[in-house]
């Protein structure tokens, strides 16, 4: 029986030697926000850990930005009813995140900071909404964001791997979402209303853009610059005063596919400077002036499966009509202009009830191959237009094309 006992005693005191030895982690905070003075306190009172600061619902009105700094951290709220109001008339963003020595550290970062479920508008002299510098693993999730002096959201160098998913982004002066130097992007399940321009990406690389609606936008819809390897797919993208998508400076292997482009005033997807890029399966619906604009700057492009239409519904009508005082209520539709440009394969597209040609080149064009494509325009035949007008073209393949 001693021994016995001798035995079940020895584990018993080794266990609290080995406790002493391990030292215990940090534990992040749980903070009620409705227990703080202001939201500002419950932010501050995140220990370095982190943890979350939940927002109560009611309606907060600041004259100076609200800055959060710590890492592995989540600012929730309990949806619209949190509803922070930017009263600051002197260009100031709603919502800072940003490490607390961004000012003299260029190069530090937070890491896994996640906002969600609340609202944030501003008026038109204030800044952006959320302006968030610096932030990896950046997650926004379910924000509405509004009627900003600046931008909705501006992202600046959020390096590794941000997420905006099932936001609500309308009404701001700038646009919508602003990415700037960030990486390996996720844009989902957005809806973007009546900003300047819905969404621009800069000096970044790897945005995947799906499932978006956009619609109502004083300029364009996205526009991409000097970004590669990207994919814009699945979007809804409506009535732009501009262009649905543009490709400048520099962009080079991006998708665009399945895409619904539809009632534009200044054009489809414009490639300004984009290269060895891919534009296939999109729709092209009442786009008023170039559906697909290749410049002089852009080359060796892929353009194929797309839908270029205007209000047809068969039995011979039209859903929009022919003449209306409001230009951008008339039924139209607008194909491909080539300007200048090389190496481009356009095949397997239709055009149908078109008032411009189906593919026009301006300038020289070389080392086209445009095949299998079918045109049916009887409003371009009425102008005497032709379905391929591509006197300019040299060296290049133009057969078994379909027309009337």
């Amino acid at each position: 029986m001693r021994i016995a006992l001798r035995c079940l005693c020895l584990p018993l005191l080794a266990l609290p030697t080995a406790a002493a030895q391990t030292p215990s982690p940090p534990v992040p905070a749980a903070i009620d926000a409705a227990r703080y003075p202001s939201l500002q306190a419950a932010i501050d009172a995140l220990p370095e850990s982190g943890g979350t600061v939940q927002l109560p619902p009611g309606r907060f009105e600041i004259v100076r930005p609200l800055i959060l700094s710590r890492g592995d951290s989540r600012l929730q709220g309990a949806g619209p009813a949190t509803h922070i109001v930017n009263l600051n008339q002197a260009g100031q963003p709603a919502l800072i995140v940003r490490p607390p020595n961004a000012d003299k550290d260029s190069k530090s970062r937070l890491w896994r900071v996640q906002l969600d479920n609340f609202r944030v508008s501003g008026n038109p002299k204030s800044g952006a909404g959320l302006l968030a510098q610096g932030i990896n693993e950046l997650n926004l999730h379910n924000l509405s964001v509004d009627h900003h002096g600046g931008d909705g959201i501006l992202m600046v160098d959020c390096y590794e791997d941000p997420r905006v998913v099932q936001c609500i982004i309308t009404y701001n002066a700038g646009a919508g979402l602003n990415l700037l130097t960030n990486h390996d992007i996720v844009v989902s399940a957005n809806q973007f209303e009546e900003n300047l321009d819905a969404v621009r990406c800069l000096d970044s690389f790897n945005l995947c853009f799906t499932g978006n609606n956009l619609d109502d936008h004083l300029r364009h819809g996205v526009v991409i610059e000097n970004t590669y390897g990207s994919v814009l797919s699945g979007n809804m993208i409506e009535e732009c005063e501009g262009a649905a998508v543009v490709l400048d400076r520099d962009c080079y292997g991006i998708t665009l596919s399945a895409n619904v482009i539809a009632h534009h005033r200044g054009g489809g997807i414009h490639l300004l400077d984009a290269w060895g890029c891919a534009v296939s399966a999109n729709t092209f619906t009442l786009v008023h002036s170039n559906s697909i604009l290749v410049s002089s700057n852009s080359g060796r492009i892929t353009i194929t499966g797309n839908n270029f239409c205007n209000s047809y519904i068969g039995g011979g009508g039209d859903k929009r009509p022919a003449t209306h005082k409001n230009p951008m209520s008339r039924d139209e539709g607008t194909g491909i202009l080539l300007q200048s440009t090389t190496g481009i394969v356009i095949s397997g597209n239709v055009f149908s009830g078109l008032s411009t040609s189906a593919i026009r080149a301006e300038g020289p064009c070389s080392r086209l191959n445009i095949t299998g494509n079918v045109a049916t325009d009887p409003r371009r035949q009425a102008l005497g237009l032709p379905a391929f007008d591509l006197r300019s073209v040299t060296n290049s393949i133009i057969e078994n094309n379909l027309q009337p």
